[in-house]
């Protein structure tokens, strides 16, 4: 693990940690979010009277596995009792799904749980009815100038980042950094980040249709019995790739997978651009499913439970978690000959085309956050 201070580097942030293990009330996990927050303290980005954001991801409908609305209450309190006025939020997504314009997205909020009579908080969608309302972040970085993020995120005075560590097809995992980038983002910014196409394996597919009734934009159909892409169509939303049984719908990972991962660091490093000092972050690396929570289903963990952790610093929180589940056992029953082994990267394991720690090394390298860190238990 990277706690170790170097002496060519200044003092590492603090990552706060809190083990999964409850043997009492004092040590439940409500309990152990409180005293996370207080660790923090959130008071030192949330300042009286502001409308703070708490970003959260409601989870695709169907999916089982995102933040407990319980836990989300605990930090609405806990943001009220620094001063704070707080709202959950969330971005329009780009795929066709249940969260694609803000009616829908407010029903599967409601429908997993995060009604404001338990979270007791309202939930305001950053980007619109549609999708169309954010603001351009001026970034000056390789992959982009500036950046388009949902504008209530963007204005919020103060923010709270609370994201489930998981796996993702595309990006290896998903934390803080990627809620930051494909959460804080408009459909208009989820289009730049992925900025890619996809192409079809004839050979692979069976002409099942399910990437065509997936596809937003009506790119795929069927000739002949096999998928065809329509590449001027194609917005790279990838849902086909993640509908596809036999993956003959896919991407040319050696060419796109590094922009694309340095696109999604560019974007996470615009939605707090300018305001680090009002943004905090709580990871929950509990339920760790090979998949992200956009989709309509949760898989069986690639680890056990590891805790949950908190931070200033999106890119020590996430390295922390990732290294965390690197010690830890793997569970995936896909691969028997890793169950139980040790030290190993779990979502590389899953996900062999991703390389999920290049969120890390660019983020640090853009001043993002950093990858050095002193983990602190509580």
């Amino acid at each position: 693990m990277r706690q170790i201070k170097r002496e060519d580097t200044p003092t590492p942030p603090a990552v706060y940690y809190a083990d999964p293990r409850t043997r009492s009330h004092e040590e439940s996990k409500i309990s152990k979010i409180a005293r996370l927050c207080d660790a923090l303290p959130l008071k030192k980005c949330v300042k009286k009277n502001d409308l703070t954001a708490v970003k959260i991801h409601f989870g695709e409908l169907g999916n089982d596995t995102y933040v407990n609305p319980a836990f989300v209450r605990q930090i609405v309190d806990k943001v009220k009792a620094a001063g704070g006025k707080p709202f959950l939020t969330d971005s329009a997504t780009l795929y066709s799904g249940s969260r694609r314009n803000a009616v829908d997205h407010l029903r599967t909020a409601y429908m997993h749980g995060f009604a404001p009579s338990v979270v007791d908080a309202p939930i305001i969608i950053a980007d619109g009815i549609y999708g169309e309302n954010d603001v351009a972040v001026r970034i000056n970085c390789k992959r982009f100038k500036e950046v388009h993020i949902a504008r209530e995120i963007r204005r919020a005075p103060s923010m709270v980042v609370v994201s489930h560590f998981k796996g993702h097809e595309m990006a290896g995992f998903g934390g803080a950094i990627k809620n930051l980038a494909m959460g804080g983002a408009s459909p208009r910014g989820k289009r730049a980040q992925h900025a890619t196409h996809v192409g079809v394996d004839k050979t692979a597919c069976t002409g099942c249709g399910k990437c065509v009734k997936a596809c937003p934009q009506k790119a795929l159909s069927l000739s002949g019995g096999k998928c065809a892409a329509d590449v001027g169509r194609c917005i790279g939303c990838f849902e086909c790739i993640t509908v596809c049984p036999t993956k003959a719908v896919d991407m040319d990972w050696a060419t796109e997978l590094v922009p694309f991962m340095e696109r999604l660091t560019e974007y996470a490093y615009g939605t707090v651009k300018g305001r680090e000092k009002s943004v905090c972050y709580i990871n929950f690396a509990l339920n760790i499913t090979p998949d992200c929570d956009c989709a309509a289903w949760s898989d069986v963990h690639l680890a056990p439970d590891i805790g949950i952790l908190a931070s200033h610093d999106p890119v020590a929180l996430d390295q922390a978690c990732f290294d965390l589940v690197k010690a830890a056992p793997g569970l995936n029953p896909g691969t028997p000959e890793m169950r139980l082994k040790t030290d190993f990267d779990k979502f590389a394991e899953r996900w062999p085309k991703t390389r999920g720690e290049i969120q890390l090394s660019y983020g640090e390298e853009i001043g993002l956050g950093s990858r050095q860190y002193k983990l602190v238990k509580i």
